[in-house]
Parts: structure tokens; sequence; C-alpha cells
């Protein structure tokens, strides 16, 4: 599909094709932009849409930026291995790691997300206030609503920063979880 682009008139206006529309859209953004969203603007259907992103990633594999997906949402954002140039570049201190605690709390969050305070200690077996406090604050996780049950627990869920922190484009690209074996009862 090409669009064309708005003109004042004057000088015959040029074409551009989808994706490369999708692409100006989301470096324009400043924010998440849903592919609803997109669609909207663009005046076409979430498929439409959907297949741009499809050949903007393709595109964007070697590239020195990569299409962030998390949901519906998307983002442009810089390639993972120019990490340290930009840092260099803007003046930034190298990242301060993640404590095992949060590390253990964020993979616990982003592979069984969305999931409550109370779910994720049972699976560590500690209070995890300060941790999710922490996670909170550095803006890796958020609440994504509540459960419907006694108190209205707080569902956590990962967010655009988690990706961007460890270099993913989406949650699909998480390493597949092992399942643990099974523990051997007492022999008799």
């Amino acid at each position: 599909m090409t669009i064309p682009e708005e003109s004042s008139g004057e000088v015959a206006p040029e074409t551009l094709e989808l994706p490369a529309l999708v692409e100006s859209l989301l470096f324009a953004a400043s924010a998440p932009v849903s592919l609803k969203q997109l669609a909207g603007v663009i005046g076409c259907s979430l498929a439409e849409v959907e297949a741009a992103v499809q050949t903007l990633q393709e595109q964007y594999r070697t590239r020195g930026v990569r299409l962030q997906r998390h949901g519906d949402q998307l983002q442009l954002v810089t390639a993972p291995a120019a990490a340290p140039y930009i840092e260099r570049l803007l003046g930034l201190p190298g990242g301060g790691g993640l404590s095992a605690a949060a590390l253990e709390t964020l993979a616990i969050i982003a592979y069984k997300q969305p999931i409550t305070r109370p779910e994720i200690e049972a699976i560590r077996g500690v209070n995890s206030d300060s941790v999710l406090r922490t996670l909170l604050s550095k803006g890796l996780i958020q609440e994504v609503g509540r459960l419907e049950t006694v108190g209205r627990p707080i569902l956590f869920g990962t967010t655009f920063e988690f990706l961007q922190y460890f270099g993913l484009s989406s949650l699909d690209e998480l390493p597949p979880l092992e399942e643990s074996p099974p523990q051997a009862g007492p022999s008799a």
C-alpha cells in the first residue's frame, strides 16, 4: 500500500510505502504506539499495519535500530550491541546491574505475568516488597491490574524498559523455561 503525503498543493506529493510510513510515525512518537493507533492515523486495517511491522522487523535484523513490541504496543529502539557506544556518546555511566534477588523476581514476573506479590513470594520463599519497589522505581515492572479475589491484590507485568534493559524485541524472545525434574521421593 502506498500512502500519498499531505501537501500544501505547491509540489506534487511524494508517496511512502506503508512500512516507511509506520517507521516515520514510530520514529516521531515519544512513547510506545499501539497497532490500533497506527491503523487509525494511517487509515488502513490492522492487518496492513501488522504486515508493515513484519517487513520492518525483517529489515532491522542487521541495522542499528530495532522494532520493540510489547503486546500490541510498538516502539523503535537502538540495537543492544550499540549500547556501550551510545552510553559513551551521551556521557552516561555504565549500567548499574540488578541484584540477584531483583533478577530472580524479574524472571518470575517475566515468565508468569500477570502475577501477584503473594504468588511471587510463594515461588521465591521470601518477602519481596523491597525488590518489587526497586523494580517499579527502575520502570522494569508495572501494575497491570488487580486480581478479582479477596483483597484484590495487584497484578504485576513487565514494561518496555524491561525489554530495552535486556535487549529484547518482544517477550517471545525470552529463552524457554526449563522444567525442573520431578523430585524423587524417599526410597523404602
